[in-house]
């Protein structure tokens, strides 16, 4: 999984979904450009908040290494698009046996990795293996732990066996990048089969792409796409007004919105997004233990005003995991929603009549420093005391995610068809409940999306109920561009951004 800035790294789930055959073009692309003819050297700016950590999506790279890098520079069997339908890429066919644990896949020929080797099967079991190693920090470790064996019978074939079965098998694969199994350095090199090879990586500033000659698929619509990265939001906008870059991938400033709605020169979009902002408990310490403290702390929190205060008129209210462009998404805003008479009341029968004391550690980039704020002015009304201990990515992540040593935190989560999360008792906010877990596996070995479907809808009404987490609102995803582009994506599906389909004018 990943989140703004950072890394997590647990199981997901999805439905199977139509696959289909397709190169390099993508769906759900943006922007009319208007005027001219579109220049096929072109060079394409995108503007960034998300500079990657390392160029390594297996060794905590972070949001901007997904961002820049994949499918761009690397593919995977099967691709993710825009708008979340599961395609064919480097794979062009697969056949599942009779009792579902053994995938055969068979790998497009004449497709060459950066470096110049032909892909073969060995590469793609290089890469699966490198995702499930021991010291991977991929998102998909967990649930492509459920491969048993890999076998590669010649160089164009793959045959992978479960332990277990899993419908979400061909969806988990969209996020395993293929890799030259002979390629090294590879947290600031690269070796894989995308539209764009590595030009330059100049760290806290750009990073370069450039047309790969030798791609086998169709080639990219413009020579180079830099990716330009601002420290904050008003360096990024000024960006974009004084041409510096032509695009950003996701604007953070709504205030900053006005400006460029009223000019003609640019055009914002307002795409579907997976993040949701999550105040997670610790479920493993207490009070959150108690499922009426955390019943209580959601219930004292005024989402819509804070949702108001950050984004304005964007963005969406959440009761749950589950964003609306997910299959068994339910409308549970009103289960704990805004009460503070009850969370007086749930604090009482709790045993915290007088509130208690919390120190909630926070990421110190926008915008948890102000929903921190908020949180604990709301929570001030019910006699909840909250500290504010503001730290780094990386402290998040040895801190929180790895050593559970929390009390709650706030922090995004990017991915889509994460509800499962909940089903694993391990996870950093320790959520445990037998029954939850039962659903989850079920529903990931279920024969059908609409028996998976179910099990899940259930999973995630159970969770909201018990306040396993507060999901404080879904982020919208604005892209803002210039008026001479077209074909960017426009919605934030696990935080990728297709650039290959850019066409600029002049």
């Amino acid at each position: 999984m990943s989140i703004k800035k950072t890394s997590l790294y647990a199981t997901a789930t999805a439905a199977t979904l139509a696959v289909t055959l397709t190169a390099c073009g993508g769906s759900g692309s943006g922007g009319n450009a208007s005027g001219g003819t579109a220049n096929k050297d072109a060079t394409v700016n995108v503007g960034s908040l998300y500079e990657p950590q390392n160029l390594d999506n297996t060794a905590g790279g972070g949001q901007g290494v997904t961002e820049a890098l994949n499918g761009n520079v690397y593919e995977g069997l099967f691709k993710l698009t825009d708008d979340g339908k599961v395609e064919k890429l480097l794979a062009t066919d697969y056949k599942v046996s009779g009792d579902g644990l053994t995938y055969t896949f068979t790998l497009r020929d004449g497709v060459k990795f950066h470096g110049g080797k032909a892909l073969t099967s060995e590469d793609v079991k290089y890469s699966l293996e490198k995702v499930i190693a021991d010291d991977s920090q991929s998102a998909r470790k967990n649930n492509l732990q459920v491969i048993k064996d890999i076998a590669t019978p010649d160089a164009r074939t793959v045959k992978v066996t479960l332990s277990k079965k899993s419908i979400s098998f061909v969806y988990n694969l969209s996020y395993v990048w293929i890799i030259n199994s002979q390629a090294k350095n590879l947290k600031t090199t690269e070796d894989g089969t995308g539209p764009y090879q590595l030009g330059k990586w100049t760290r806290g500033s750009a990073l370069s792409l450039d047309r790969f000659p030798g791609y086998w698929g169709k080639a990219a619509t413009n020579k180079k796409a830099v990716f330009h990265y601002y420290k904050d939001a008003t360096a990024l906008n000024n960006a974009l007004l004084t041409g510096a870059v032509d695009v950003v991938t996701s604007e953070q400033s709504p205030d900053a919105l006005d400006q460029f709605k009223s000019n003609q020169n640019y055009k914002v979009n307002d795409g579907d997004s997976t993040t949701k902002l999550l105040l997670a408990f610790n479920d493993k310490a207490k009070p959150f233990t108690d499922v009426k403290v955390r019943q209580a702390v959601s219930s004292a929190i005024d989402d819509k005003k804070l949702l108001e205060s950050v984004w304005g008129g964007y963005g969406k209210l959440i009761g749950s995991m589950v964003p609306p462009t997910d299959p068994w998404y339910e409308d549970l805003t009103k289960v704990n929603a805004y009460d503070p008479a009850r969370a007086k009341k749930l604090l009482a029968e709790a045993g915290y009549a007088k509130g208690f004391s919390f120190t909630l550690d926070t990421p110190n980039y926008d915008p948890h420093p102000t929903a921190a704020t908020f949180i604990k002015s709301e929570l001030a009304k019910v006699g909840v005391n909250v500290k504010i201990n503001t730290i780094t990515p990386d402290e998040w992540y040895t801190k929180v995610y790895k050593n559970h040593d929390f009390s709650a935190t706030l922090q995004e989560h990017v991915n889509d068809r994460d509800l499962v999360w909940y089903g694993n008792p391990d996870f950093y906010w320790g959520y445990d409940n037998k029954q939850v877990t039962q659903w989850v596996e079920q529903a990931e070995q279920a024969s059908s999306t609409a028996e998976q479907t179910e099990l899940l809808k259930k999973v995630n009404r159970k969770t909201a109920e018990d306040a396993a987490s507060d999901w404080l609102y879904l982020y919208p995803q604005i892209v803002v561009a210039s008026s001479k582009l077209s074909g960017y994506p426009l919605n934030g599906l696990n935080s990728q951004f297709y650039v290959y389909d850019i066409q600029k004018k002049g």
